[in-house]
């Protein structure tokens, strides 16, 4: 720390002599030729010869060449500068048109994502374009229905399986009443012949007896 001090301070005084020998050179720098056209005309201010007249008022006497030379400058300058206007001009006319050119493109490409987005959000059923909210109803619907018909084709069927139940058992009694009405009647037949059989047999004996 001790050792950086002093060194500091020297730098500084070095660069402080430095400075002072250094003259003020701005006058030097002023030239008709070269630099800014602000640097220009102070050159022709400051190099021109001034008098003032008896009432005070100061004039300059400037060189004819010096007017000449500046005026060449100044047209240089316009000319660049109308070039350079030029130039800009036409860069933004090519840039609007770009920025057309991007704002088509980023038109066409919004288009195409949303319809890519509809499409992918849709559903083709029979031909015909569905978004995939109306498709999923239009199946959980079908499917709905199927379900609705199934249960009822079961109820039906439930309903028809009793009923044949019914029947078969209905039949079974029928027939058993039959079966029993058919031996009745055979018994009854049978009875009946005997009758019939026994009155021949006593029609015989009466008229052997006579």
């Amino acid at each position: 720390m001790n050792f950086i001090k002093p060194l500091t301070l020297l730098t500084f005084l070095f660069s402080l002599t430095i400075f002072a020998q250094t003259p003020d050179s701005d006058e030097d720098k002023l030239s008709l030729n070269s630099g800014t056209l602000d640097n220009q005309f102070d050159y022709v201010i400051k190099k021109s010869n001034g008098w003032r007249d008896e009432r005070g008022q100061e004039y300059r006497v400037i060189k004819a060449y010096w007017l000449t030379d500046l005026k060449s400058h100044v047209l240089d300058s316009l000319q660049t500068v109308r070039k350079d206007l030029v130039a800009t001009e036409i860069t933004l006319k090519a840039q609007a048109k770009e920025i057309d050119d991007l704002k088509t493109s980023l038109s066409n490409t919004q288009n195409d994502l949303d319809k890519t987005k509809g499409e992918k959000d849709s559903m083709m059923l029979f031909g015909v374009q569905m978004t995939k909210g109306g498709y999923s109803g239009l199946m959980w619907s079908i499917i709905a229905a199927l379900l609705a018909l199934l249960i009822f084709f079961i109820y039906k069927f439930k309903n028809s399986n009793i009923v044949t139940k019914d029947a078969k058992h209905a039949l079974s009694e029928l027939e058993n009443e039959f079966e029993e009405h058919r031996k009745t009647a055979v018994e009854r037949e049978q009875k009946v012949r005997r009758q019939l059989q026994d009155e021949i047999n006593k029609q015989k004996v009466v008229k052997t007896k006579k």
